[in-house]
């Protein structure tokens, strides 16, 4: 299957307004006293504002013609996608357990993907209302922030908000890692990095806000050694990248 895509700007665009539109939706469900929740088959929670805001953002997407994968799609088999040239990778509330815990740590996740790598990235924080996006072919990526409503205050794309890439401190490694995740693995990884004479800072996030803080400098590395899909990173992969 070959897909006609959209210009790049305008199909940006239209990822960013999905992905916020996403994180309003699953706000009007985090402000409330209780909301429902139950176990998936593979025992990770699935709330009624991930449900909520999938299908928001599958309202928006499925406008570029572009076929979407989402974790909570009922998606098409591999033999139908290995003849797909592009598509969205999506997750509309990456960080269940960081909902669930009320404590802001969950984001949206929006990629475009072409020929298997992410080509655009958006990372929507609904709670901090911080704003990720990223062009990898054009090597560009900004943070904004949105006002109160998730209102944009200011043109996207501006120079102040242009994330630089950032040399590593010397003699410390910053090492992310997951809030809900963290194993022996990971533990084992951070102890070979002492090892090798570095001072380790451990830096604890959830969600993909750890490739955000890689991305902004913060941090240098996120080891993951936990079972990780392809929605968890397409979007921190393309900001990253193009940071």
């Amino acid at each position: 299957m070959t897909n006609n895509l959209v210009k790049a700007p305008k199909i940006l665009d239209i990822a960013i307004e999905a992905a916020i539109s996403g994180g309003i939706a699953i706000m009007d469900i985090y402000k409330k006293p209780n909301f429902s929740s139950e176990l998936k088959e593979n025992n990770s929670p699935l709330t009624e504002a991930d449900t909520a805001a999938n299908t928001i953002i599958n309202e928006y997407l499925i406008e570029t013609g572009i076929p979407i994968i989402s974790e909570e799609n009922k998606n098409f088999s591999y033999e139908e996608r290995k003849e797909w040239n592009s598509c969205w990778i999506v997750d509309p509330l990456d960080g269940t357990k960081e909902f669930l815990k009320r404590n802001g740590e969950f984001t949206v996740n929006i990629a475009l993907c072409k020929l298997g790598k992410p080509i655009l990235g958006i990372i929507y924080v609904p709670v901090s209302r911080e704003l990720y996006y990223a062009d990898v072919e054009k090597n560009i990526a900004y943070k904004s922030i949105l006002d109160q409503n998730h209102n944009l205050t200011k043109e996207l794309f501006k120079e102040e908000d242009r994330l630089k890439r950032f040399d590593t401190k010397e003699g410390i490694i910053r090492v992310v890692g997951s809030r809900s995740h963290m194993n022996q693995d990971t533990q084992d990884y951070i102890s070979s990095v002492k090892n090798e004479s570095n001072q380790v800072e451990i830096v604890s996030k959830g969600s993909s806000l750890k490739f955000c803080l890689v991305a902004e400098g913060m941090a240098d590395v996120y080891p993951r050694f936990a079972p990780t899909m392809e929605w968890d990173t397409a979007a921190g992969h393309a900001i990253c990248n193009a940071v």
